[in-house]
């Protein structure tokens, strides 16, 4: 299948995890490498506009300093980092020289993209690169990122990238085949999932939610990925990096590890809501109740204080903030318009009980989360 011609093209991001550019804690695969390079160069040449989440910043360092085993202490990781991103980034140049392809480095911290106007220049670089047929080989600026400021993983980040660039896909090169039923490291008898159009508490529970120690392989931050870009309206496959010509086949739309697309894009999703999605962590969470959920859901309503029953969190107003219902399913996400003592305050009561109570009068004509500022995920 051959990506549509002219104009802006089809988008493509690769996601790349350590586990699978690296033959251990601290050597990069470059037979990998270079064989990866050559098929994205074959998706350009069918007309794909190409960008690369990598991993093994920190891998790559460690090879090059000599140090076999990973140390634990936080200023020798971002030290291995500071040089293994050089040596990353020679090694895709080196690699997709090969065939003609100029790359470039970008690399990104959560600080980047919190800020609204930061993301939106952050997309227009990238606009600009893939418009001069440069493929962006990003990574987590690791050398600077801290635990308030990471994405804490590469799978976060490449979803903020594809929404960045309004990719037509994103394919993430896993070690994994993609989605089982059961967890395939326990369950001989897992199958793999190969379609998936919603997701829900049963589709986390399989991924291994919250709290939990036996995910199938690291499945729940690329769930979490799928969850943000089927309401983008972005399809997403997790696959197995190792098989040869994945990301080809997953970009011809050939049956490969598991693919995710939503069945229907359930409300409009402005830029700015897919900011609120995955450009900043949240601060805490709102439970609310059946009713308040049915009107997020299925009307794309605001949500107001009457239908909250829990304050979560310590936060302010203009914080992000998840929605959950009453079984802890986060179904929803947006930027509180109280702070959380505020919400606490007004959770339960109607407009009319806010009006008539002096000190909550300010809060009765403003719902605290506004459907502008509001994404749902189902």
């Amino acid at each position: 299948m051959r990506a549509e011609e002219g104009g802006r093209g089809k988008r493509l991001v690769i996601k790349i995890g350590s586990s699978t550019l690296t033959t251990s804690e601290s050597k990069i695969d470059y037979g990998y490498l270079a064989a990866v390079a050559a098929q994205i160069a074959e998706a350009k040449e069918a007309g794909w506009h190409p960008v690369v989440v990598t991993s093994a910043a920190i891998a790559c360092g460690l090879e090059r300093l000599g140090i076999e085993k990973r140390p634990h202490d936080m200023p020798s990781l971002q030290a291995a980092a500071s040089v293994g991103q050089s040596a990353l980034s020679t090694a895709y140049a080196e690699a997709f020289a090969a065939h003609g392809i100029v790359t470039s480095t970008v690399l990104l911290t959560r600080r980047d993209t919190a800020d609204r106007q930061a993301y939106l220049h952050a997309r227009d670089t990238f606009d600009r690169l893939l418009d001069l047929g440069v493929v962006p080989i990003v990574n987590e600026n690791d050398t600077v990122s801290v635990e308030q400021i990471r994405f804490g993983d590469n799978d976060t980040l490449a979803a903020l990238v594809a929404c960045l660039v309004e990719a037509d896909l994103m394919v993430i090169l896993s070690d994994i085949e993609g989605l089982f039923d059961a967890n395939p490291h326990f369950d001989p008898e897992a199958k793999l999932i190969g379609r998936v159009e919603a997701i829900g508490p049963e589709i986390m529970a399989v991924a291994g939610g919250a709290g939990t120690t036996v995910g199938s392989g690291g499945m729940i931050t690329k769930i979490k990925a799928a969850r943000v870009l089927m309401v983008a309206g972005i399809p997403m496959v997790v696959c197995n990096g190792r098989r040869a010509g994945a990301i080809v086949a997953a970009a011809r739309g050939e049956d490969v590890g598991t693919r995710f697309v939503a069945a229907k894009k359930p409300h409009e999703i402005t830029p700015k809501k897919l900011w609120i999605a995955l450009g900043d962590a949240a601060r805490g969470a709102l439970v609310v109740d059946d009713g308040a959920k049915a009107a997020l859901v299925g009307r794309g309503s605001s949500l107001l204080s009457v239908g909250v029953s829990a304050v979560e969190g310590r936060f302010e107003a203009g914080d992000v903030v998840d929605i959950k219902d009453a079984s802890g399913h986060l179904f929803a996400r947006g930027k509180a318009a109280f702070s959380c003592d505020e919400a606490a305050l007004a959770i339960g009561r109607t407009r009319a009980e806010l009006q008539g109570n002096r000190l909550l009068a300010s809060l009765a004509d403003k719902p605290l989360v506004h459907r502008d500022e509001l994404i749902v995920f189902e």
